[in-house]
């Protein structure tokens, strides 16, 4: 059996061979991990060295202290995962993360987001990856890559077949670099979840999601996509609509933020009809309207048998198709979780989400809305629930269990790693 590193007196070390300072967060972080018991070394651990966290005090992760870092674990087989989210790393930094995914051979998941990696750095990484035959998870939400960074991981899928999960979020990615994505998914079969939300798109000719559409049709891996913010009018929803008629695999389609009508919805309500395999929609921030609404509950009242979580909020919805989505809600057993804040809410709403809620039928972790009473009438208040609960930050203690918040770009168990 394997004798368990002591991952402190590493870091210490390495920081007197480079001549560098201790970080005391990592410090702190090398620390804890050290009083793991053994059962949990034996399955592997995630390092936890968020810049976000605010219950130890936190001196932000650089360059050089990256560079440290990855000199500590450098045989260490026990890591499986690192999570350095919202530090200050840069291109340079990048430079030793791809240097360590060369040489590591048991790293599983890395967490780059929100920090200042560009187009240099997004290269190094990328081309890691060609050679990389361990990493399964890589969120690089929100540093600033461009469409030319973007292009070096379209490049990346068409060799790696590994990866599982790319989170390419927020990062000012371009029509060229989405549509060279695509393509590469329609040969790459490992490729279970992307995140492609919020691109830098100038045309109004939706060519990117005909693309995205053309790669649903073809792929048979692709499990989760999200496209939040991608400008998508009707036009790119019956496009996709009519990819997702041929494709058995595609369980989480996230279109939120976009210029979604009720028309659009329309496409989605007969795609619902015979679809076998969404499980979670996301239509928030659309213009859903009571027509919209009620397209959606009719298929979800009298056919759909297999959606489990659906969210609406902010959709410009009022009491007519709120009610029909609530009445939906008693034939169909299986939807479970629904998202509603943010809607027209009248009496009739209230009224019938406040009976779900008291039947049992709608839990209160199911749903952002919680009844409450005042001079004899039902009022409903917002629950801070939803789809992308744990999107930018994860529990301090426990797991999250709810599939909807938990989807697997949002969060990734440090169990699983």
């Amino acid at each position: 059996m394997s004798v368990r590193p002591d991952l402190h007196q590493h870091y210490v070390r390495a920081c007197q061979n480079l001549g560098q300072p201790e970080n005391p967060f990592i410090a702190h972080v090398l620390q804890e991990a050290d009083k793991n018991d053994k059962i949990r070394w034996a399955k592997g651990i995630t390092l936890k060295i968020a810049g976000n966290n605010h219950l130890v005090p936190v001196q932000r992760v650089t360059d050089d202290d990256l560079q440290v870092l990855a000199s500590a674990l450098h045989n260490t087989v026990f890591v499986t995962g690192l999570d350095l989210r919202c530090n200050v790393l840069t291109d340079a930094g990048a430079k030793h993360v791809a240097t360590f995914l060369q040489e590591n051979s048991t790293l599983r998941y890395l967490n780059l987001m929100l920090n200042d990696i560009g187009t240099s750095g997004a290269e190094l990484i990328a081309r890691a990856l060609h050679r990389n035959e361990t990493l399964v998870c890589l969120r690089m939400t929100g540093n600033k890559i461009g469409n030319k960074g973007g292009m070096f991981f379209a490049s990346m899928l068409q060799i790696n077949s590994t990866l599982e999960k790319l989170d390419l979020g927020d990062c000012d990615m371009g029509t060229q670099c989405l549509i060279a994505i695509a393509t590469a998914l329609t040969q790459n079969k490992s490729v279970k979840a992307i995140n492609l939300n919020r691109p830098l798109l100038y045309s109004q000719e939706e060519e990117t999601t005909v693309h995205v559409a053309l790669m649903l049709k073809n792929t048979s891996s692709l499990v989760e996509l999200h496209l939040c913010k991608h400008e998508m009018k009707n036009f790119g929803v019956e496009r996709l609509c009519e990819a997702l008629y041929e494709n058995s695999s595609l369980r989480y389609l996230d279109l939120s933020c976009n210029k979604i009508t009720r028309d659009g919805v329309k496409f989605l309500g007969d795609l619902l009809k015979r679809n076998q395999t969404l499980e979670i929609l996301d239509l928030s921030a659309n213009r859903i309207e009571d027509d919209g609404a009620i397209y959606l509950s009719d298929a979800l009242a009298l056919y759909n048998r297999t959606l489990r979580a659906l969210s609406v909020a902010s959709s410009n919805i009022s009491g007519k198709g709120l009610v029909a989505l609530s009445d939906a809600m008693k034939t169909n057993m299986e939807l479970s979780y629904i998202y509603i804040w943010g809607n027209k809410f009248d009496e009739a709403t209230c009224m019938a989400f406040s009976e779900l809620i008291q039947t049992g039928r709608l839990k209160l972790n199911c749903t952002d809305v919680e009844p409450y009473e005042v001079d004899g009438h039902v009022h409903l208040a917002e629950l801070s629930h939803g789809l992308k609960k744990h999107y930018y930050w994860t529990p301090r203690c426990g797991e999250v269990t709810d599939k909807d918040a938990n989807a697997s770009l949002a969060i990734v168990a440090v169990s699983e790693h």
